[in-house]
């Protein structure tokens, strides 16, 4: 039987792999991302909840009587997808959906007690995760960082 040659594991890296990409905004505001939703499903899975789904409650809550259809809009998903997720939360009895009075075919999103009660707590631990995958940062550079978030998200 040959012998096979004897590899030895490629030197440690100095640099990440992916510093060619480090001058795009789009690239780095990605990783961003992914750290700080990462951070944030961490914190959410205590209760069950995906950030998508915390998005809803927190949308539903602002804009009682939402449609289906305003809230797939809203979240930037196929209607569809927000009705899977309206029917996940509501055989949780977190929402409910309530006909409406002049169309009886169209129905509005109301958060329950239990969601509401949930919500909150949600929120408390959305903002300690957001501080604390935000931690490198100061006050003021976080405030800055907002700003050009939403110039970028708005403009």
């Amino acid at each position: 039987m040959p012998r096979q040659p004897k590899t030895t594991p490629p030197p440690a890296l100095e640099e990440p792999l992916d510093t060619a990409l480090n001058s795009l905004v789009g690239y780095v505001m990605r990783r961003a991302q992914m750290k700080i939703t990462q951070h944030l499903t961490s914190q959410l899975e205590q209760h069950d909840i995906r950030p998508a789904q915390f998005t809803a409650l927190s949308i539903i809550e602002q804009s009682p009587g939402l449609m289906q259809a305003d809230l797939a809009k809203a979240l930037a998903i196929e209607p569809p997808q927000a009705v899977l997720m309206i029917n996940k939360l509501e055989s949780r009895g977190l929402a409910m959906r309530v006909r409406s009075n002049p169309d009886k075919r169209s129905y509005g999103l109301f958060l329950s007690k239990a969601g509401e009660q949930l919500l909150k707590q949600l929120k408390e631990i959305a903002a300690q995760s957001d501080v604390d995958s935000t931690a490198a940062l100061s006050a003021v550079e976080r405030e800055q960082l907002l700003a050009l978030l939403h110039k970028l998200y708005r403009g």
